[in-house]
């Protein structure tokens, strides 16, 4: 996870919003909010940052505080995310992100500068993800499932062929940095953050 930086809304979404009777399910424009969404967060997962495409088969509208129990927030621009589907269909042990989630409420946000969640995880060696913090390590795991075995091995796997690269001798750590952690412009590599947390890890131990 990386914290996103939340762009202006869709002009369709402000128009929506000041009608009578307006919700979320009868907001027509969902293709531009998705395009929206998928840009701000660089073509990645907001939770897990694997790949997503701003079509109804390429990603899920997550509301980070749930419909249900936020009635008021449903067309709240700041509350929207882009989701993976997150083994939709699949059992509840294969789920992920906002699909396991569901109306469950999340102790963290990924949008809140405040509090950037980028610094309150880690990415172990085997391709887990922790947290020192009980309450976040409880929802990584429980709420959004994110030590699924798929995603565990997705994030070893381009830890792993970094560091085959690494081993070569062909790589320019600070640059590579910058492919990874947004500086450049477009879409992010999947699981990008899994190598700035590496990245900057190493830069550290480099300098002292």
């Amino acid at each position: 996870m990386r914290t996103i930086q939340k762009g202006p809304e869709p002009g369709t979404l402000t128009q929506h919003r000041q009608k009578q009777h307006a919700d979320y399910d009868n907001y027509t424009d969902k293709a531009t909010l998705r395009q929206a969404l998928v840009a701000e967060q660089r073509g990645l997962c907001c939770y897990c940052q694997s790949r997503i495409r701003a079509t109804p088969e390429g990603m899920k509208i997550e509301h980070w505080q749930c419909q249900a129990d936020y009635p008021k927030r449903q067309l709240d621009f700041d509350n929207l995310h882009g989701s993976c589907l997150g083994g939709h269909g699949q059992p509840e042990r294969e789920q992920h992100c906002d699909t396991r989630k569901g109306n469950d409420a999340l102790c963290f946000s990924v949008c809140d500068p405040t509090h950037p969640i980028e610094r309150q995880i880690k990415f172990l060696g085997d391709g887990r993800i922790d947290s020192d913090d009980l309450a976040i390590k409880a929802a990584l795991n429980n709420v959004l499932n994110l030590n699924r075995s798929r995603l565990v091995n997705n994030r070893k796997a381009v830890l792993d062929a970094f560091k085959q690269r690494l081993g070569r001798g062909d790589l320019n750590i600070a640059q590579e940095l910058r492919k990874w952690d947004g500086t450049q412009a477009g879409d992010l590599p999947e699981f990008a953050q899994v190598m700035v947390f590496w990245l900057r890890k190493r830069i550290s131990r480099v300098a002292a």
